[in-house]
């Protein structure tokens, strides 16, 4: 075959597939912008009836998949919990708060990945692991997805046990301990960094990615073929891992810059010589910085999550059909204050124009976008030092050698 034939041949199948790829795209925008349909407030949130936001929806495991995750996932993070010690210096709890509202705040602010019609944000556990170790880092997380759960319905009830094991267990204590720390040895220079980031952020984003397609195929959901969506899954992720492995060398840099004493050691996970107040405030003023006014020029397009499950489905919707399916989203829906980021108003309608205006425009300058990155980081700042503390008061204090 000549060249020119087989460029044609190649051109004309690129340009194909290309649109089956926006067709698929468009199609899940659209979701998208109907989610909050003044018609049907409940059922148009995303995580009440199967529709995705950031995280795994309930739609998409059984019952039984979703009580073992959630048994697997309070194990390890209650033996986590048990790991903070009573230190003396009482600093590593304000700077796990702290650091947890960074992360949901940044978890606002999707970014677009060129060329697929896709979006995704930033995981954090890894950037949590480096700056508390793993076992807080695990703590902050949970509380976070929770926080997300619960009050943003942001990711299923049921499906918030994958959720934790997905974001904080693979980052937190299987990329950070194996991959991260071997990679960064005993010099933090950035090069090191660098390495030890990226290679430890595509370790712990793939085994999460691979962790919700083995989650669904448990569950036996005959619309994603397993095959099929772990072939979606990955690719789509390994590009989300990749800037988070940048955005995570830029904040480790600045951050063990500006204190080393941050830098984690051989001896401990995290060493603190100083005092943590300008780190944690630096780290809640960006957080309310992003949470809200950067949230606005979030990406619009579907989330790597969603993305796969559309093309794997042909787009077609999922919902939960079980009896505790249909509870939870009834729990969901009662505890959700501000669902999807914004507003409802009384009856589960949206505020007139708020939903059409953000479809329309971007960026999406929303009153109700804001108060949920404020609050929400204010939320995970009391969540997690609660946390923090309560663990600290149940183990004795350890006497000085």
């Amino acid at each position: 075959m000549r060249p020119s034939v087989f460029a044609s041949l190649a051109r004309q199948r690129l340009f194909e597939y290309y649109k089956v790829w926006n067709r698929n795209t468009d199609s899940v925008e659209s979701r998208r912008a109907d989610r909050f349909d003044p018609t049907d407030g409940v059922a148009a949130r995303g995580s009440f009836q199967g529709e995705l936001n950031m995280h795994m929806a309930d739609a998409l495991i059984s019952p039984a998949v979703g009580g073992a995750m959630w048994l697997a996932s309070a194990g390890l993070t209650a033996y986590a919990s048990r790991t903070i010690d009573a230190r003396s210096d009482g600093r590593l709890v304000p700077l796990m708060g702290v650091s947890g509202a960074f992360v949901f705040a940044t978890q606002m602010i999707n970014f677009g990945i060129p060329a697929t019609g896709s979006s995704g944000h930033l995981g954090g556990g890894l950037l949590l692991a480096a700056l508390l170790g793993p076992c807080p880092a695990l703590v902050v997380m949970a509380s976070v997805l929770t926080i997300q759960s619960l009050f943003f319905a942001d990711g299923g009830l049921l499906a918030l046990g994958c959720n934790i094991f997905n974001l904080g267990v693979c980052p937190c204590l299987i990329a950070y301990p194996l991959v991260f720390r071997p990679l960064l040895g005993s010099h933090t220079n950035l090069r090191r960094v660098f390495i030890a980031s990226l290679a430890a952020s595509i370790a712990g984003v793939e085994l999460g990615a691979a962790g919700v397609v083995i989650q669904t195929a448990l569950s036996n959901r005959a619309e994603l073929p397993f095959s099929t969506f772990l072939l979606l899954m990955l690719p789509i992720h390994l590009a989300i891992a990749v800037i988070e492995g940048l955005a995570t060398t830029v904040i480790l840099g600045f951050l063990w810059r500006a204190r080393p004493d941050l830098q984690p050691t051989r001896s401990q996970p995290t060493g603190y010589s100083q005092s943590v107040v300008p780190v944690a405030a630096g780290l809640l003023a960006a957080a309310l910085v992003l949470g809200g006014f950067v949230s606005w020029f979030a990406s619009t397009r579907p989330d790597g999550l969603e993305w796969s499950v559309a093309k794997a489905t042909g787009s077609s919707p999922l919902s939960g059909s079980t009896p505790l399916h249909a509870e939870l989203s009834r729990l969901q829906e009662q505890s959700a204050i501000l669902p999807d980021y914004g507003f409802l108003g009384d009856g589960g309608e949206a505020p007139a124009g708020e939903n059409e205006a953000s479809s329309a425009h971007w960026p999406a300058a929303q009153l109700g976008s804001s108060v949920s990155g404020i609050a929400g980081s204010l939320f995970v700042v009391l969540a997690a030092c609660a946390v923090g503390w309560v663990s600290r008061a149940a183990r004795p204090k350890r006497e000085p050698s």
